[in-house]
């Protein structure tokens, strides 16, 4: 069973009761979230506080209900990041999601209509979506505005892991609401920046910020989090330490096409941390679960007392692993990999195994501790492709160990794969740095020709298949402007899903809530409703 860190225990976080960023930051402080003035006097009596309310950031990460204030009832796909992941899953072309009563992200599709209300289904979505980021950009803002940056010790590392997670959440935002930094102009309108310490009067006049001012922050602070936090020992890796700021900014120089600068980055996130890829043993089993793995750099430490796992179903391995026998994916509401992707995937590559084929069959099923539940899979699953990635929390079927399953956040697989396309895309030999990890790690008879991609594709084509249902699909669609190509698969359910769109089709730009519009007046060029293709 897995334990909680002491510092995370110190404050637990209830849900934030307001949609938009605008009410929220202006409310009455509930269950640990504070006004500006407050910040400033718990800063000035107790300046140990910041370190306190770290817990706060990472509770709001696996907060359950998070928008129960926003749309008056519990909806069983809010479960804080690990649902926006898979929402952002959903809107590619490489995870399919069936239509059936049972699942919860069906209408996070993008083929839906983009509804910015709150009178559709696909309407709670942008407002789960958005209303999540912030509230989590809220929390992050109570410790950086209470810390003097001047302050060594406990205050620096808290500051320094705010400005990093609320970097990470901005640059995650601007793919949704903004085609890529390096080909549009920079001017062009993201979303509002919600800073630390901002009076009301301008959190409630707040315009868009622009690409290249959402950047220039984004960058600033994770830049003051990599040299910062140098010297800091975390309690566990539920906490940003200097080898996660380093993997951040990585992600944060491919959105920017600064390919040297994030290779560099991702090396040297991988240096700090120690971290190895999965073994291609280790790949061949169910697992993306466990915070412990070697490979794991950070990610949402979740415990059986967690009430994400106190609910049964509203969770993540309810919703994405096969193997949990109490969740959605029991009764049919599964995730599996498009057709097109599955065929592409050589018969040596350990990955193959992590779907099952055609004939419901995969060498994972028979994996120690799973095994018990493979005639249940087989005689139950609907969909060839289903995927049995994803494990559990204690590699059993029921229960709260394994619904108590950690959300892996950074892994080193992903760090390789950064240093290849940087490496690939400013000159350098991401070939060889591709070749090594995919031989070594997945696939002992791959060459990086054989898919007849050029290399910069083929590095996207691997992204694809190692980090599936991680929540990167929609990020890597938007910064390397590919279209969505959903016809050449097979098994898309229904016709409004099995659609393709053009790159950079208006219609792939998120529209802001209508709540948010109306409670910040700066807002007045927002997205447009584009029909689809």
């Amino acid at each position: 069973m897995k334990t909680i860190s002491k510092y995370v225990s110190v404050l637990l976080v209830t849900a934030l009761s307001f949609a938009s960023c605008s009410e929220w930051m202006n409310a009455v402080p509930e269950g640990g979230t504070k006004t500006p003035d407050q910040v400033e006097e718990a800063a000035q009596q107790n300046p140990a506080t910041a370190a306190a309310d770290l817990s706060a950031i990472y509770a709001q990460f696996i907060q359950v209900y998070s928008g129960l204030g926003d749309l008056g009832y519990e909806r069983h796909n809010d479960y804080g990041y690990a649902a926006i992941c898979l929402f952002m899953d959903e809107q590619g072309q490489d995870l399919v999601s069936p239509n059936t009563g049972y699942n919860w992200f069906q209408y996070a599709d993008f083929t839906s209509n983009r509804d910015n209300t709150l009178t559709t289904t696909k309407g709670l979505i942008d407002h789960l979506v958005w209303g999540e980021y912030y509230k989590i950009i809220f929390a992050c803002n109570n410790v950086i505005g209470m810390v003097d940056r001047k302050q060594p010790g406990a205050q620096k590392y808290a500051l320094s892991q705010a400005l990093a997670v609320r970097a990470m959440c901005y640059m995650n935002l601007a793919q949704l609401y903004q085609f890529t930094y390096r080909t549009t102009d920079k001017s062009a309108l993201t979303v509002p920046l919600v800073l630390e310490n901002m009076p009301a009067e301008r959190i409630t006049n707040n315009p868009r910020a622009t690409l290249e001012e959402l950047f220039k922050l984004c960058t600033e602070d994770l830049t003051y989090a990599c040299d910062s936090l140098n010297g800091y020992k975390r309690p566990d890796k539920g906490f940003v330490d200097q080898a996660v700021a380093f993997g951040l900014r990585a992600r944060l120089n491919l959105l920017k096409g600064e390919w040297a600068d994030a290779a560099k980055d991702a090396d040297q996130a991988l240096k700090l941390s120690g971290a190895e890829p999965l073994s291609i043993a280790e790949a061949g089993e169910p697992g993306f679960a466990d915070a412990a793995q070697h490979n794991v750099l950070w990610a949402n430490i979740i415990v059986e007392t967690n009430d994400v796992v106190k609910t049964g179903i509203v969770n993540w391995p309810s919703h994405m692993s096969i193997f949990f026998m109490d969740g959605y994916t029991s009764v049919g509401a599964t995730r599996s990999i498009a057709s097109e992707l599955y065929d592409e995937i050589s018969a040596t590559d350990v990955r193959k195994g992590w779907w099952l084929d055609e004939n419901l069959e995969s060498p994972l099923l028979d994996a120690p501790g799973y095994n018990a539940a493979k005639a249940t899979i087989q005689e139950n699953a609907d969909n060839v492709y289903t995927n049995v990635k994803f494990g559990t929390g204690d590699r059993s079927t029921t229960g709260d160990g394994a619904a108590a399953a950690d959300w892996i956040l950074m892994r080193a697989e992903e760090l390789h794969l950064i240093k290849a396309e940087g490496l690939a895309r400013s000159g350098g030999d991401g070939a060889s740095v591709l070749l090594n990890f995919v031989q070594k790690y997945r696939d002992p008879s791959y060459n990086v020709a054989q898919h007849g991609l050029s290399l910069e594709d083929e590095i996207w084509w691997q992204r694809r298949v190692e980090l599936w249902g991680e929540g990167f699909a929609w990020g890597d669609i938007m910064r390397l402007e590919k279209p969505i190509i959903r016809t050449n698969s097979t098994n898309w359910p229904e016709a409004w899903a099995n659609q393709d769109v053009p790159a950079r089709h208006g219609v792939l730009l998120w529209r802001i809530p209508q709540a948010e519009m109306e409670a910040n007046k700066g807002i007045t060029d927002p997205n447009p409703f584009v029909p689809f293709p």
